[in-house]
């Protein structure tokens, strides 16, 4: 999670990139679905000059430039998650970061406060968790007590950067199926959530392809919340996730990192760049009073060029 690679300054607010490229990375997506997916953006990139790149190259560009889509990249590899089997067992989630030669990592870069952060998601977009186990530097394996409470398919997201002047900053994943009886969520578009008692509103809109400015603001009983605490180093931090194959960032708030005892609030800025039309599932975490709390929010980007142009009178009446 380099830093300084990852965000672009947006005034003292937050900045969130949901990347320039698209595809998906075969260990996850059969090639098919790649092929559909890269096909038209390739063809618009590299049409006027006559040549576009492969479905291999474009799934492997997108593997790098969206995170979260492969088991491994870069020579590091994410071990296979073990986890309690079913809803409500309760046991430890563990696993392993291993290098091109198989042993397990046991050095990192530490990046927002943390070596590593654990994202967990139903592949639903539900169940949402942004978690920081505890590492074995004897074995390199990865921890932290674990009990789920519902049933379906998961997607587990490794974010993190070995020890290392140029060691690449990644985000591994791998799916975890959990027995029980399973109750699909479809997510609806909403621009307001409701959490802990705070309201947590979303101004803006996406469109493909182009820069778009998203403002929170949060309320408690109708009161703007002015006392937004550092979380991770940063007043807000961002999950995205792109609906389907669950693409995958995380980013922070851009410029200096808080001082300690500083607060903020009301509002939270963002400036977004959705790489495809399509539903994208966002997960505001912020913290006051020293308890963070995740707002959920569903946006659904309109495709490039379909937002309504300026009126232009300039032809009216022969002029």
């Amino acid at each position: 999670m380099n830093a300084g690679a990852r965000l672009a300054l947006y005034g003292a607010g937050v900045v969130v990139a949901f990347g320039a490229a698209f595809g998906l990375a075969q260990a996850i997506i059969p090639p098919t679905v790649v092929n559909e997916w890269t096909k038209g953006t390739e063809m618009e990139k590299h049409g006027a000059h006559g040549a576009a790149a492969t479905t291999d190259d474009a799934a492997s560009a997108a593997a790098t430039t969206l995170k979260g889509l492969s088991l491994s990249l870069e020579g590091y590899a994410l071990s296979p998650v073990a986890a309690p089997a079913g809803v409500g067992d309760p046991g430890e989630l563990s696993f392993q970061i291993r290098d091109a030669h198989g042993t397990p990592v046991t050095e990192y870069t530490t990046a927002h406060d943390k070596d590593l952060h654990l994202i967990v998601v139903r592949s639903d977009g539900s169940q949402f968790r942004h978690v920081h186990p505890t590492l074995d530097e004897a074995t390199g394996t990865w921890s932290l007590p674990w009990e789920w409470d519902a049933a379906g398919t998961y997607r587990v997201f490794a974010d993190f950067t070995p020890a290392g002047p140029d060691a690449p900053s990644l985000t591994l994943t791998h799916t975890v199926q959990v027995a029980g009886e399973f109750t699909p969520v479809t997510p609806a578009p909403t621009q307001v959530a409701e959490v802990d008692g705070f309201t947590v509103s979303l101004d803006g809109a996406l469109e493909a392809g182009s820069a778009s400015d998203l403002t929170f603001t949060l309320t408690k009983d109708g009161t703007p919340v002015t006392g937004l605490e550092p979380y991770l180093g940063a007043f807000g931090h961002l999950v995205a996730l792109r609906e389907g194959d669950l693409a995958y960032l995380h980013v922070h708030a851009a410029g200096d990192e808080p001082k300690a005892g500083e607060t903020s609030g009301p509002e939270i800025a963002f400036a977004a760049e959705a790489p495809t039309a399509g539903r994208y599932l966002l997960y505001l975490d912020f913290q006051v009073d020293g308890t963070v709390h995740t707002a959920e929010f569903v946006l659904d980007a309109t495709p490039a060029g379909d937002a309504p142009a300026p009126d232009d009178d300039s032809h009216d009446d022969g002029h």
